[in-house]
């Protein structure tokens, strides 16, 4: 529990960071929220600058950060420009779509890179090991972004196999899923393969070896376990780039998810769902880091007691 505590006040400075983030890019952006929202309407220069300032952006910038920091400590995270709903309820609705596509990307990426990794660092040198890395490298060099093309090409397009934008369904789901996923299986794979085959040359592997252990004794007790914690460390931060890469999948087949959400606001400049959706994904990110260490704490306690030492 102290761990826990420990990394949860740990993460304050960095949801600071977050939101300090979030405010600069935002105004980065070129154009007026005022005239984005009253453009085709005929709006007089009186009329925008009215907006402007029931917007509270004629306020100096620091004072809008501050407001919205606050409103931020109050779980409040504004009115959307566009809806005049609540970015808080806006951005909950739609995050089950972004969840499924994550949680089915990070599923591919894990049935597909772990046995490919096992397989292909028992045995390297192999055929398996072949094919393994062969799907490896093309995992590495296509895009997600290029492959889901592809793959709407292929599979929706030629085959009608899927459906190429969303409509609700299990099918519509499998596109986007493998060409997020394809990737990062790809980097899992050769992690495993990699630290697989290191341990199978380190000294513990060989003494049991020597004590007449089997094979399947020394994978699953040995091996395997110690070839995790990286693994499972990788798994939590890819699960973190996938969420972010969502965005750019989300567009591609029309999901109505917070990274489509998020692309559309940016657009038009909707600066509090812009603004809420960055802190929604890094707070999700810094959970997502949280759950990594305490899964790795569980498969090796010296990891643990390493931390609480520091």
């Amino acid at each position: 529990m102290g761990f826990v505590l420990r990394r949860l006040a740990a993460s304050v400075p960095v949801i600071i960071g977050i939101t300090v983030v979030a405010f600069v890019l935002i105004h980065m952006v070129p154009g007026d929220p005022a005239q984005a929202i009253l453009f085709g309407s005929n709006a007089t220069p009186q009329q925008i600058d009215d907006l402007r300032d029931q917007l509270g952006l004629s306020q100096p910038l620091w004072q809008q950060y501050l407001t919205f920091l606050g409103q931020l400590l109050h779980g409040d995270l504004g009115t959307s420009y566009v809806t005049h709903n609540s970015v808080a309820s806006e951005l909950l609705s739609r995050t089950p779509s972004t969840l499924q596509l994550t949680g089915a990307a990070m599923l591919i990426a894990i049935v597909i890179g772990v046995p490919l990794g096992l397989v292909a660092g028992i045995r390297p040198g192999s055929a398996l090991d072949l094919v393994s890395r062969t799907i490896s490298f093309i995992g590495v060099a296509i895009p997600y972004f290029f492959l889901a093309l592809l793959l709407v090409l292929a599979f929706s397009l030629n085959l009608n196999w899927a459906p190429a934008i969303d409509d609700g369904s299990a099918a519509a789901l499998v596109l986007p899923a493998v060409s997020l996923g394809w990737g990062y299986a790809a980097i899992l794979t050769r992690l495993v393969r990699g630290r697989v085959i290191e341990e199978y040359r380190s000294d513990y592997v060989k003494s049991a070896n020597a004590r007449g252990c089997s094979e399947r004794r020394v994978l699953l007790g040995h091996v395997f376990r110690n070839s995790s914690i990286p693994a499972v460390t990788m798994i939590g931060l890819q699960f973190g780039n996938i969420l972010t890469g969502a965005a750019v999948t989300e567009v591609i087949f029309g999901r109505a998810g917070v990274g489509s959400f998020l692309a559309t606001s940016i657009t038009t400049k909707n600066i509090p769902v812009v603004q809420g959706a960055i802190v929604l994904i890094g707070i999700a990110y810094i959970l997502i880091n949280l759950i990594v260490d305490l899964a790795v704490g569980a498969i090796d306690p010296r990891t643990r007691l390493a931390s609480a030492s520091t």
